[in-house]
């Protein structure tokens, strides 16, 4: 078994000026809010949700991009909204938000 049930990254890269990059669409602001929001909603710790940030995973052109595994689910998002629906839908009901899925 898995030490966390779902384990999210956000890519947070930042790329030489003038290159597209997650980072430079806030990823790590809404990396912050994720963990905050995963914390208030007492989902995280040891068997339940962990929030990290990662280097580039290489999908820039899609990006802002967050993975969640096990499942290896990828997702865009644009805001809070998106992040929040993301929480509630697949990190506690364990349901693919098809509309962000890339």
């Amino acid at each position: 078994m898995s030490y966390y049930e779902r384990h999210v990254f956000f890519c947070c890269n930042q790329r030489e000026a003038g290159a597209q990059c997650c980072n430079n669409h806030g990823s790590q602001k809404m990396r912050e809010y994720a963990k905050d929001r995963v914390k208030q909603l007492k989902l995280d710790g040891p068997g339940k949700v962990r929030i990290n940030q990662s280097g580039c995973l290489d999908r820039c052109e899609q990006g802002p991009v967050l993975v969640v595994y096990p499942e290896a689910v990828w997702y865009t998002y644009v805001d809070k909204e998106d992040i929040d629906e993301i929480i509630s839908e697949h990190l506690q009901n364990g349901r693919v938000v098809k509309r962000l899925r890339i």
